[in-house]
């Protein structure tokens, strides 16, 4: 018994990192930041311009293969990890302050923040705002709004 419980919790703590959803994902997909580079300074709202190559955008509830419509994670951790990190990739994002739902197929948006430093990182959600079996995320960027 103490073996099948250590098996379940090294396959438990293995999988968070990458487990997502059941929508696959084209391997060779990206989605990065079009305008912003990690440490750039602005002054509030700041435009955030998405980019993704590799699948479409669709906005949430639309079943095509190789697309998905983008989420905004803001100081939070980075997706699969924190509090909720295992939850939200196999479930699906919240919408809250930290993620910020583009479910029309928006591909840009301006953002207010107050001055200090914040975190941004780029997530793809499937149909059912979930992200995909391989997750397609952007590096987390850190930037500073005066």
């Amino acid at each position: 018994m103490k073996k099948i419980a250590a098996a379940l919790i090294a396959v438990s703590l293995a999988m968070p990192a990458w487990a997502g959803g059941e929508t696959a994902s084209n391997p060779d997909a990206q989605v990065y930041f079009v305008n912003i580079e990690d440490g750039d300074t602005f002054v509030s709202p700041v435009t955030v311009i998405f980019g993704l190559s590799g699948m479409g955008v669709a906005p949430a509830g639309t079943e095509k293969d190789n697309t998905g419509h983008h989420h905004l994670l803001i100081d939070r951790p980075p997706l699969g990890e924190g509090e909720d990190g295992a939850d939200e990739l196999s479930y699906g994002l919240p919408a809250d302050e930290h993620h910020v739902h583009f479910g029309g197929g928006q591909t840009e948006t301006k953002i207010d923040l107050e001055p200090g430093q914040h975190t941004l990182q780029l997530v793809m959600g499937d149909l059912g705002h979930v992200p995909h079996s391989t997750p397609i995320v952007s590096d987390v960027i850190t930037i500073v709004i005066e």
